[in-house]
C-alpha cells in the first residue's frame, strides 16, 4: 500500500473512503466539532451526523459508521471513527482506529483511501495513523487459494493534513518511520504466522540471512556442532526430541569508528519454531497454536530490521536460538540434568518448560560479551495471561533503570507492558535436590519463577524479561489486528533503541 500524506481540500478528495477520526464529544457537541468533521458534513448537506445520530452512532473506541456520499461528495463514501474521550486520548486508540479503517476498506474492495489526520499534535497523530494503517492493511494468505488468496485491494492511502498546514520534511521523516516501523512489525508477523512446517529453525535462519543481507547487517548461524562447542547443554536437550537440527543466529548492527566501542544493546529471542510440550505433551487444543512460540526471535529480528535503517551509535547483538521441542525417541526426560553454558546444572520437572532452558544458555552467552542492557522476549509461560490478561506484556526486571528504559519505550510505542516482581521469595520453588536447579516451580507465580530461572543466566547484566505470551498471538480481528501473530515487541524494541540513540546524541 502506498502511504502519502496530502493537503487536498476534503471536497477535492477523489477516494474510495475518506476517513474521520472523531471524539465522543464531536457528536453531540457542535462546539467540540473538528473542522473536517463540520466540513464534511455541510457538504453532505447534514446527512452525515444526522444519519450517525439515528443508527445511534456515539463515537466510543473502536466504534465505527459508514455512509454513502451518493455523488455529493468526489469521495464514494464517509467513515466515522470513534475515538472516545479526548480527556483520556492515548495515541494507540488512533492506531486501532486507523487499523479498523484499513480492514473496513479491504473488505468493501476500496482501493484507495485518505484519512484526515486528528486535532492532536500533527506528529502523534501521524504516526498513530500511519502505523494502524499499515499493520490494519496485513494479511496472511500464504496458503488461501481462489478469492480468499487475493491480497488486499488498498492500493493506496493519503494522510490529510489539517487546513493551512504544509508538507514539511519533519513531517516526511515521522511518516517514513512510521512505515519503517510497521514494515517491521509484519516481518515479524509473517514469521510468526507462517506453518511449522514451512518455518523449521533451519528455514528461519535463513529468513534471518535474507533479512541481513538485504539491510546490510552483519549475522552468524551457528549449526549443533557449534552449539555443542559451547557447551549448551540445555539448549541442546531440547532440541533432542526432533529431527530438525537446531539453529543459533547471532545478527549484529555494528556502527563505524569508536561508536564500535561503545556498550552495546543485546536483544535475545526465543526461537521455539514447534512446542509439542516434549514428553511433558501439550493437549491438541493447546498445541495447534504451537508455531507461535517463536514470536519472540521473529520480535528480535523484525527490529534488527529496523536498526539496520536508524544506524544508532552503538552496537546491537540480537541472539534467537531456534529449534523444535518434540517427543521424539531421542527427546531429553523428566529428571535428566543438564549442564548449561554458564557451568549450572538443571534438572528437568517439565519438559513443556523448555523456552526457559534454550533462553538460559542464550543469555549467558550474550551476557559475556557485557552489553549495557540485555533484553529477552519470549512467549514463555501461559501464567502471565492469565495475570495479566491478553493485551498487556509482562516486564520483569533486575534493576529499576533498566525496567524504565523498556517501559518508556513500551509507552511511548503504544504497548502495554506492566512490571511484575522478581519475587525472591519464590526463588526457593526452583531449587533442586540432585542440581543446582529446576527447571519448573510451583502452579502459583508461574511467570515469576520463570523470570527468576532465566536471572540465573544473566550475572550482574542490566537484564529486561517480556514476557510475551499473552500478547503474541490475537485470538480475534480487532482494529488493527487480525486472528494470529500481533508482532508483539518490535515497535518496543525499536523505540528503545531510537531512545538510547537520541540520548548518546544529546
Amino acid at each position: 500500500m502506498n502511504l502519502n500524506l496530502s493537503t487536498l481540500a476534503l471536497s477535492e478528495l477523489d477516494c474510495d473512503l475518506l476517513v474521520l477520526p472523531v471524539f465522543d464529544a464531536e457528536i453531540g457537541e457542535p462546539s467540540a466539532r473538528s473542522k473536517a468533521l463540520i466540513t464534511v458534513d455541510a457538504l453532505l448537506d447534514g446527512a452525515l451526523l444526522e444519519a450517525a445520530a439515528q443508527e445511534k452512532f456515539n463515537a466510543r473506541a473502536e466504534s465505527s459508521f459508514v455512509l454513502h456520499t451518493l455523488g455529493k461528495l468526489k469521495a464514494r463514501r464517509v467513515l466515522l471513527l470513534g475515538l472516545g474521550d479526548s480527556a483520556h486520548f492515548d495515541p494507540e486508540v488512533l492506531r486501532m482506529a486507523a487499523g479498523k479503517a484499513a480492514k473496513i476498506a479491504a473488505k468493501s474492495n476500496a482501493s484507495s483511501i485518505a484519512l484526515a489526520l486528528a486535532d492532536l499534535p500533527i506528529d502523534v497523530s501521524l504516526r498513530a495513523a500511519a502505523e494502524g494503517l499499515l499493520l490494519g492493511h496485513y494479511a496472511f494468505k500464504n496458503y488461501k487459494t481462489g478469492k480468499a488468496a487475493q491480497a488486499p485491494s488498498l492500493a493506496s492511502a493519503a494522510l490529510l493534513l489539517p487546513d493551512g498546514m504544509s508538507v514539511t520534511d519533519e513531517l516526511e521523516a515521522v511518516l517514513q518511520q512510521a512505515i519503517l516501523v510497521a514494515d517491521s512489525v509484519n516481518f515479524a508477523r509473517q514469521l510468526v504466522n507462517t506453518p511449522a512446517q514451512d518455518m523449521t529453525p533451519t528455514i528461519l535462519a535463513e529468513r534471518a540471512q535474507d533479512m541481513a543481507k538485504a539491510t546490510g547487517l552483519a549475522i552468524e548461524v551457528l549449526d549443533k556442532p557449534e552449539i555443542e562447542k559451547l557447551g549448551m547443554g540445555m539448549f541442546l536437550a531440547v532440541a533432542k526430541g526432533s529431527s530438525q537440527a537446531p539453529k543459533l543466529i547471532h545478527v549484529t548492527w555494528t556502527p563505524e569508528g569508536e561508536a564500535a566501542k561503545a556498550p552495546a544493546l543485546a536483544l535475545v529471542g526465543k526461537g521455539i519454531t514447534f512446542d509439542a510440550g516434549g514428553l511433558s505433551l501439550k493437549p491438541s487444543e493447546g498445541m495447534v497454536w504451537m508455531k507461535t512460540d517463536m514470536a519472540g526471535g521473529a520480535a528480535v529480528l523484525g527490529a534488527m530490521r529496523a536498526v539496520a535503517h536508524i544506524k544508532p551509535p552503538f552496537p546491537v547483538h540480537a541472539w534467537i536460538g531456534a529449534c523444535e521441542n518434540m517427543p521424539g525417541c531421542s527427546a531429553y526426560k523428566l529428571g535428566d540434568v543438564l549442564t548449561s553454558h554458564a557451568g549450572k546444572t538443571v534438572e528437568i520437572h517439565n519438559t513443556d518448560a523448555e523456552g526457559r532452558l534454550v533462553l538460559g544458555d542464550v543469555l549467558s552467552l550474550a551476557a559475556e560479551q557485557k552489553p549495557a542492557l540485555l533484553v529477552d522476549l519470549a512467549t514463555l509461560t501461559g501464567a502471565i495471561g492469565t495475570a495479566l490478561g491478553l493485551y498487556n506484556t509482562g516486564l520483569f526486571a533486575s534493576d529499576d533503570e533498566a525496567a524504565q528504559a523498556v517501559l518508556d519505550a513500551a509507552g511511548e510505542a503504544g504497548e502495554s507492558t506492566w512490571r511484575m516482581p522478581l519475587d525472591v521469595r519464590l526463588r526457593g520453588e526452583i531449587d533442586s535436590p540432585v542440581a543446582d536447579l529446576k527447571n519448573s516451580g510451583e502452579r502459583y507465580g508461574g511467570s515469576i519463577t520463570a523470570a527468576l530461572f532465566l536471572k540465573e543466566f544473566v550475572e550482574k547484566t542490566p537484564w529486561v524479561h517480556l514476557d510475551i505470551a499473552g500478547t503474541a498471538r490475537s485470538k480475534s480481528e480487532r482494529g488493527y489486528l487480525d486472528v494470529g501473530a500481533s508482532g508483539a515487541g518490535v515497535r518496543t524494541l525499536i523505540e528503545l533503541v531510537r531512545q538510547r540513540a537520541a540520548k548518546q546524541g544529546e
